[in-house]
């Protein structure tokens, strides 16, 4: 369907004609005198009107290309011509137009082409028919497969005899966290008690203020003797790339918006790649479940949805939109303020100053040391902040603690996966976890640099980190870090 033309309001219109009484217009003349609408329909067919006008309609015999039409329907506010014969549409519409009257004129199509030629000639909306209907079918098998797989879903929880467990991605970000409260609500919801588990840090200071604002429960993996052990059902939320530890597990149940790295045997997967979020599809199967929305929730899913799609501004799609719509009235903006806009530490302002400093710059992919530092999440800060820069799609910034070298990256660029690109820099040295858009890594420093960690040597050893840092991340970036060829600052 397309627009050609606005400037007439919809609700101030009251007077209809429908030109060609086929399937279509009547059943639009239906709906119309439902809602108590002024109607004339034209139809050349002599039996049709007759049949119309036994339904009490006020019909009239008439071919819809002859100029009389045109002049019977100059006082109606709408026109709808629904013919089935398309060039009997296009001259109808064009004698309407000819006639100059601000009328808003609806016209049926048949395929893209004569669309394009109906907006031409004037029509304010086109429409196709077969199109209309393939959005129907599309919208009907979604919304049967939602209700399948909600079935199927809830079939492997309520089966839980004693206790579910909920694993968020290593160091989980908004979006994998949001997603694993969703589910611990829909278990709640079924009767089955569950915790969230996660490996490695709340890093970042919105994430952790993201969880004690909401009173959100996590229970570290370290702290778990033996997970498969103390539960009965497990399951994995935007969980993305596996950790050795939870390859070994026995998983119940998948939901992410990205591929996994491995095929797990689950009785449940959920994988949609054309999400932008995992807490867009956890949203969907609240509404499913028609579930009353807890404030807590609501808010954890919106922050979610918007954390990982950049408040919208990348790789949005309309499920996103919807899912923050339904969300909206019942999260907390008083919280999602607060958790938007922490204080910065000192330390953090210091790495983020570092990283400023030393920033080097090939194309639009940007990477800086920020030397030694006290707070590692602070890097993931700085990169963000970073990425924000002119001409910048790609950022990495890079820290050493505990004899250990940090980086963290970002990356808006829809060409590069970044956590990939990590994995392929520092893979075989280091842990490497993200996705397309986020990523980090740790690598032992003195198997990074060949050199005895001492406090005597601490330049030579932030020296030899930074040329091998940029040096790798820059060849895996597809960028020469040795050429001078590209924009350094």
């Amino acid at each position: 369907m397309s627009t050609a033309r606005t400037g007439v309001s919809i609700s101030s219109m009251s007077s209809y004609a429908i030109l060609g009484c086929g399937s279509v217009g009547h059943a639009v003349a239906e709906e119309l005198v439902a809602q108590g609408k002024d109607i004339l329909i034209v139809d050349r067919d002599d039996s049709r009107v007759e049949a119309l006008r036994d339904q009490d309609l006020n019909a009239q015999v008439a071919d819809i290309r002859d100029d009389e039409v045109a002049e019977l329907v100059a006082d109606r506010d709408v026109i709808l011509v629904m013919a089935s014969d398309v060039e009997a549409n296009k001259e109808a519409v064009e004698k309407i137009r000819e006639r100059g009257e601000d009328q808003y004129v609806v016209v049926r199509a048949s395929d893209p082409i004569s669309g394009d030629e109906l907006t031409a000639l004037g029509a304010d909306v086109v429409i196709n028919p077969s199109e209309v209907i393939a959005d129907s079918a599309l919208r009907a098998l979604e919304s049967g497969e939602l209700e399948h797989k909600a079935q199927r879903l809830a079939e492997v929880i309520g089966g839980t005899d004693e206790r579910l467990a909920i694993l968020t991605h290593d160091n989980p970000d908004p979006d994998s966290i949001a997603s694993a409260v969703a589910l611990q609500a829909i278990a709640d919801h079924l009767g089955v008690e569950s915790d969230i588990i996660y490996l490695g840090d709340i890093g970042h200071q919105e994430n952790r203020a993201f969880v004690n604002l909401l009173g959100i429960e996590l229970v570290s993996r370290e702290s778990l003797d033996d997970v498969e052990g103390s539960y009965d059902t497990i399951a994995l939320v935007d969980h993305a790339k596996a950790s050795e530890a939870t390859v070994e597990l026995p998983v119940d149940v998948v939901i992410d918006h990205y591929e996994p790295d491995v095929d797990y045997d689950a009785r449940f997967t959920d994988v949609r790649p054309n999400m932008s979020s995992t807490s867009t599809i956890m949203t969907k199967y609240i509404q499913e479940y028609d579930m009353n929305v807890d404030e807590a929730v609501a808010t954890a899913l919106l922050y979610g949805i918007r954390a990982e799609t950049l408040d919208f501004k990348r790789e949005t799609n309309p499920a996103d939109l919807t899912a923050a719509a339904y969300l909206y009235p019942f999260a907390n903006h008083d919280t999602l303020e607060q958790v938007e806009s922490p204080s910065m530490s000192p330390e953090t302002l210091d790495v983020l100053a570092e990283a400023i400093t030393n920033r080097e710059v090939l194309g639009s992919h940007l990477v800086s040391n920020a030397g030694f530092i006290r707070e590692r999440d602070a890097l993931a800060q700085a990169a963000q902040h970073l990425l924000n820069l002119e001409g910048i799609t790609t950022s990495a910034v890079f820290g050493i603690a505990d004899d250990t070298i940090y980086l963290a990256a970002r990356s808006k660029d829809i060409r590069m996966n970044i956590g990939r690109v990590l994995e392929e820099a520092f893979g075989e040295v280091g842990e490497a976890a993200g996705h397309s858009t986020q990523a980090s890594t740790e690598i032992p420093l003195g198997i990074f640099t060949g050199v005895e960690i001492g406090d005597d040597n601490r330049d030579l050893l932030l020296s030899l980190t930074e040329e091998a840092v940029k040096g790798k991340l820059f060849d895996a970036m597809g960028v020469d870090g040795s050429s001078d060829n590209g924009n350094r600052d």
